[in-house]
């Protein structure tokens, strides 16, 4: 055996084990920049940094939080006619859609997809539900981020339906 064979022979499974060594690490490096920001805590609206419009009456005052490496779930809480209403959701981060139930009976279909940058967390959903023995709907999107080191949390959003487009920037502040 020449030289040559031997060295190749004696570096060919070191190599193999630095390829596959190399290949595992960028595949950690890449589930992190998948799963992005983290979320997670309770969140009250700052109406004064937020910039509402027409949906100031229909965004929630206070969310709740929970994200674990393949969900979130969120419990918003809004007043509606001076009574507290809480709606609760889980959506999943795979980007496969979610269905929660919202208003009653009304199903929920939604998408989450982190943005490139790892960091933004875009919500798109439809809402069918009955009014008046018609069927309406509402589709929607919700981008979330995070900024002053994760104290302030910004979901801009916008909404279309048959009563027209509406677009809010909610932000809050983690309590």
């Amino acid at each position: 055996m020449s030289f040559y064979q031997t060295a190749i022979k004696k570096f060919s499974g070191k190599s193999t084990v630095f390829v596959t060594a190399a290949a595992f690490a960028t595949l950690c490096s890449a589930h992190t920049v998948r799963q992005g920001a983290n979320f997670s805590g309770d969140w009250t609206l700052n109406t004064t940094k937020s910039e509402l419009g027409e949906m100031a009456g229909r965004v929630p005052t206070k969310l709740k939080v929970t994200q674990s490496a393949d969900a979130i779930t969120t419990e918003r809480t809004s007043s509606f006619n001076g009574e507290e209403r809480k709606t609760t959701e889980k959506i999943t981060l795979d980007g496969k859609e979610s269905e929660n139930v919202v208003f009653g009976t009304s199903k929920k279909k939604s998408i989450a997809k982190w943005a490139d940058n790892g960091q933004t967390l875009n919500l798109n959903s439809n809402i069918a539900f009955e009014r008046d023995g018609q069927t309406m709907e509402i589709k929607g999107t919700e981008n979330w981020k995070l900024s002053d080191g994760g104290k302030t949390l910004s979901i801009e959003s916008t909404s279309v339906s048959t009563r027209g487009s509406f677009a809010a920037k909610a932000v809050y502040e983690k309590s």
